[in-house]
């Protein structure tokens, strides 16, 4: 659950202050319980800040504290340059709350504290009504988990194995852009470290991982030339260097370029990544680590937003065909859909019942399996962070992925690459609207509805919302 500091400004006359000390004292209270109540870890100041100098120690020492989101409450008129200075002493993510009451002027005092922020270019987002009212709490909550989503990238760090795949330049951002938007620190590796450590890792490491997929997947299909035991025990070394490197690099989130050296020479990295991005693998359940195919350093970072967010694995896809038939999308990419959105089920041989592995295409010379698999049906959020001119924004879609009946299912993944994951996508959008302007070639997505909380996250990090059809 994300960590919530919460300060109250007042008014800076010491008479009306005196007057209205313990109602903003009662106006914190119902605020910061309000999120106990909902299980948030809330740090307060002590006092009601009325002057200066109190602007500054208390929110030094509230920031001192850490909290994923600061909430600066204003329930009358306040000064508003008492919230600029206390604004300057935190460096996280910042929310302006109001209560609306006629008999304070709370609102005036946000609006006017709103103002002098964004004069000063002070990134901040704004709440208000009664925390008596439960849609006002959840309000709250979500700029609380978007805030997490934000801070948490501060202090982060990227790895990044190999260089630009394909010459996709939207696979590659600016790195000081990184640390000076979003604090992160990229972590440059060379892909030969994959291949050295793969080939020092015990065998029985590789053993064990091929004959977990062997019971638990619904088929191993090999071929005797680009899909052999050895070539599955390969990629699950490859899968155990990852580990092994992010572990040693202290590296939060990452990115695999593979193609075309890997995948020309040594095997495919659709296992490592899949199982990256997954909750478990055959040594049990595991926290998942982002991992982009291709290197794709937006697609890690909207995935690494997504998965603070929701706390499940994040997808990654091609938006590969539009089947006018059927209405739906196929996004459908090699490398990974995390093999969990085969069923999105707490039990790991629930999904991988729904998992085969598959020789590698010929795009792939190594040889190497292919995760292949059908996501689940249910309702998806969908986002993806992409440049214009070099400022980020933020393309966001609301739909479902939908299953049909198995012969169609089967047809419409041979329509394109059958052996890779695929996942069927209605969107809330036109397919001209995404045609038209969409800014990239992959897409991600996590399920449930998280509009509200990506519209907050894109405020916090000063990034364009840009919703397509009913995500508008």
């Amino acid at each position: 659950m994300p960590h919530i500091g919460v300060m109250t400004v007042s008014d800076g006359r010491a008479s009306v202050h005196r007057d209205l000390e313990q109602f903003c004292r009662d106006a914190q209270q119902r605020v910061a319980g309000a999120l106990r109540a909902r299980g948030h870890t809330v740090t307060e100041t002590t006092d009601p800040i009325c002057t200066n100098h109190g602007a500054v120690a208390e929110a030094r020492r509230l920031a001192a504290a850490r909290p994923d989101l600061t909430i600066v409450n204003i329930p009358v008129w306040a000064f508003p340059h008492f919230t600029v200075l206390a604004a300057n002493e935190t460096s996280g993510p910042l929310a302006l709350f109001s209560n609306v009451d006629p008999q304070y002027p709370g609102m005036v005092g946000m609006l006017a504290a709103g103002g002098a922020l964004d004069q000063v270019g002070r990134v901040y987002a704004r709440s208000w009504g009664d925390v008596g009212d439960a849609a006002v709490v959840d309000r709250l909550e979500q700029l609380a988990g978007a805030g997490a989503a934000v801070s948490r990238l501060r202090g982060s760090t990227f790895g990044r194995i190999g260089g630009r795949p394909m010459g996709m330049y939207t696979a590659v951002s600016n790195t000081d852009q990184w640390m000076s938007q979003f604090g992160i620190d990229v972590e440059e590796i060379d892909q030969y470290e994959l291949v050295r450590r793969a080939e020092s890792v015990n065998g029985s490491a590789g053993r064990r991982g091929r004959e977990w997929l062997e019971k638990h997947a619904g088929g191993v299909h090999y071929d005797g030339v680009r899909l052999t035991p050895e070539l599955l025990e390969r990629q699950v070394r490859t899968y155990h260097a990852m580990r092994e490197l992010i572990e040693e690099r202290s590296l939060d989130f990452c990115g695999i370029k593979a193609q075309p050296e890997l995948t020309d020479d040594f095997c495919t990295m659709d296992i490592a990544e899949a199982f990256l991005n997954d909750p478990y693998d055959w040594d049990g359940p595991k926290v998942p680590t982002i991992c982009s195919t291709e290197a794709d350093m937006d697609a890690a970072l909207t995935m690494q937003i997504l998965n603070t967010l929701t706390g499940t694995p994040v997808l990654f896809a091609d938006v590969r065909h539009y089947n006018t038939v059927q209405g739906v999308w196929d996004l459908c990419n090699s490398g990974q859909h995390a093999t969990w959105f085969a069923a999105r089920s707490d039990d790991p041989a629930e999904n991988m019942r729904h998992v085969h592995l598959y020789p590698g295409e010929f795009y792939f010379p190594a040889g190497g399996a292919s995760v292949h698999h059908l996501a689940a049906a249910g309702e998806m959020t969908f986002a993806r962070l992409t440049r214009k001119a070099g400022r980020y924004r933020m393309h966001v879609l609301t739909g479902s992925f939908e299953r049909f009946d198995d012969a169609t299912n089967e047809r419409l993944m041979r329509e394109s690459t059958y052996s890779w994951p695929h996942a069927f996508a209605r969107f809330d959008a036109e397919p001209g609207e995404i045609l038209t302007r969409y800014g990239s070639n992959h897409i991600h997505a996590v399920p449930g509805d998280h509009v509200a909380a990506l519209r907050h996250v894109c405020a916090l990090l000063d990034v364009e919302y840009d919703g397509f059809g009913s995500a508008r």
